[in-house]
């Protein structure tokens, strides 16, 4: 049984406000609460000046409970009213400037970056963050602050916001990306299954009529003329294994993988995490089994890249020859590559039924290069594949086999 204490509706986020953002990115409501951790310069301020005097306790003891509160309520707010609660923390930070001015200059600066969150454009986030320096350079003069240490402070929430304002934009690119990613990942599956629907009605749908209608025919021809309704049953059973050709070959068409498509999910794949994929000019007019293959090799490959070899830079490249096509895979992580599993394993089995070879160099901190040889022209000679189909004859293992 699990126990939680009930949270206050006016504790709970908006739709609209920072914790709900982080809720739909996957990540913690009170992941910006972290950022708290720069408050702990409040307590370490009094050991470079005159050390915990009872003022002290006084003034923390008495703002920084309202601090944290305006600070929860600028996460869990609308954000287009965050504004409103970033003006709290500032204002409270000139109030007690008189009597801590630590204090009152850190909450100053966190009132300066809480406004960012604010969606109201950046025009109005830099109209209030200067309207903020403003006052408190007067409330800074008026309590004899030093220039210097008023000018320093101003400076540093200049930095501050800007470092911040380049990581939200890079944030809502990063977003952006990943949408119109997702969106022309989506459109071109949607793309793909209406092309499936199309071919298979196209390659169905005229075939299973006639093979209807002749058996129709051959069912009321059968009691009055058995060799009309033979012939007609013979006709439908070539023209359904005629169809069962066209189906496989349709197949064999959409489980083909194009090396440009796979390059290509490859470079996002990699891209995700900061691996930069580089991959020259492919060869042209290789047989569809042998590009199949290379294509799984280079998903498996890609995808232990991305998992494993902690790399910064990845290389695919291909020579081509009449005989022999090489196709090398580089990166440089951390190699050492010792073990073969289950991934290597098949990579090996791919390319032994295509009458290929793999090998693989992988010397501890300096990277893996993983290089396939597999034959063309009158050198090929296909292994036969221990996967036939469920539905195969002996007589086309045998043609298979030959």
């Amino acid at each position: 049984m699990s126990f939680s204490l009930p949270v206050p509706a006016w504790l709970k986020p908006t739709p609209d406000s920072e914790a709900a953002e982080n809720i739909r990115k996957g990540a913690n409501p009170w992941t910006d609460a972290i950022h708290l951790l720069w408050s702990v310069w409040i307590f370490f301020d009094p050991l470079f000046d005159k050390g915990f005097t009872q003022k002290w306790f006084v003034t923390v003891g008495i703002s920084y409970p309202f601090f944290l509160l305006f600070y929860a309520l600028c996460i869990i707010r609308p954000q287009r009213s965050v504004h409103l609660y970033a003006w709290c923390i500032t204002l409270l930070g000139f109030l007690i400037m008189p009597f801590n001015s630590g204090a009152g200059c850190c909450y100053f600066i966190f009132g300066t970056v809480m406004v960012r969150a604010c969606t109201r454009g950046w025009r109005f986030y830099l109209a209030n963050v200067i309207a903020m320096s403003a006052i408190f350079a007067v409330s800074a003069t008026a309590n004899r602050l030093p220039w210097q240490l008023t000018f320093y402070i101003v400076v540093m929430v200049a930095i501050i916001n800007g470092v911040i304002t380049v990581g939200i934009n890079s944030s809502k690119k990063n977003a952006a990306l990943k949408l119109s990613q997702d969106e022309v990942r989506r459109l071109a599956a949607t793309a793909e299954r209406e092309r499936i629907g199309r071919d298979l009605h196209d390659l169905l749908g005229h075939t299973l009529s006639l093979i209807t209608l002749k058996l129709e025919l051959s069912r009321k021809l059968f009691d009055r003329d058995s060799e009309s309704a033979l012939r007609e049953l013979t006709e439908a059973e070539g023209v359904a294994r005629h169809a069962l050709a066209e189906v496989r070959s349709a197949v064999t068409g959409i489980r083909a993988t194009d090396l440009a498509a796979e390059l290509a999910s490859a470079r996002l794949l990699l891209e995700s995490s900061a691996v930069h994929l580089d991959y020259g000019a492919l060869p042209m007019s290789l047989p569809v089994d042998i590009e199949r293959g290379l294509a799984l090799v280079i998903r498996e490959a890609m995808t232990n890249i991305h998992r494993h070899a902690g790399a910064t830079q990845a290389s695919v490249r291909f020579e081509s020859t009449p005989e022999k096509l090489t196709m090398q895979i580089c990166d440089n992580g951390r190699g050492g590559q010792s073990a073969e599993g289950n991934g290597i394993s098949g990579m090996r089995e791919r390319i032994g039924v295509l009458g290929g070879a793999l090998s693989i160099e992988s010397p501890p901190k300096r990277g893996t290069k993983l290089t396939v040889c597999v034959p063309l022209g009158s050198k090929r000679r296909l292994q036969p594949d221990v996967t036939a189909p469920a539905d195969a004859t002996p007589d086309d293992l045998a043609r298979g086999a030959a």
